[in-house]
């Protein structure tokens, strides 16, 4: 069995890839103590939007899976910049999920296990964490979902 997060991401088929500048007055990532905090990061597949519009509109339940799946990418991207060895993470403690989604749209939950389940397949019984989903009228860019996160760092 793979142990570290670098070769399950290999396993996986998963490049990381550079992490996203902020593009306004805040920052990646803040460390404070043993704990990091990484900013809201959108779906950006080979630095575009992986896709646009809103649940319950334009995109399927499905498509915002992967959509969620690759804002978390981008996030692992983060602590890894952050920290340098994925290794280093002792716990995913949280996981923030904004979907931009129609009114009548309930499903919120479904679309974010397609981050929290890749933040298991990387890191494991330290990969499972408490989360938030909620629902938005809108997101930078069109995105239909934004991932944050708070990991534990050795």
């Amino acid at each position: 069995m793979t142990t570290t997060p670098e070769a399950r991401l290999k396993d996986l088929g998963i490049t990381l890839p550079t992490p996203a500048a902020p593009v306004a007055n805040y920052v990646a990532c803040v460390q404070t103590g043993n704990l990091l905090v990484v900013s809201g990061q959108l779906p950006l597949a080979d630095g575009k939007l992986f896709t646009t519009g809103k649940l319950g509109g334009a995109v399927a339940v499905d498509t915002a899976v992967e959509a969620a799946r690759y804002s978390m990418i981008n996030v692992i991207a983060q602590v890894k910049a952050a920290v340098g060895d994925l290794s280093r993470v002792k716990r995913v403690v949280r996981l923030g999920g904004f979907i931009a989604c129609t009114p009548e749209f309930t499903a919120h939950a479904s679309v974010m296990n397609g981050a929290s389940d890749l933040a298991v397949e990387v890191f494991g019984d330290a990969g499972r964490h408490a989360r938030s989903t909620v629902g938005v009228p809108s997101l930078p860019l069109d995105a239909p979902v934004e991932v944050e996160g708070l990991f534990e760092i050795g």
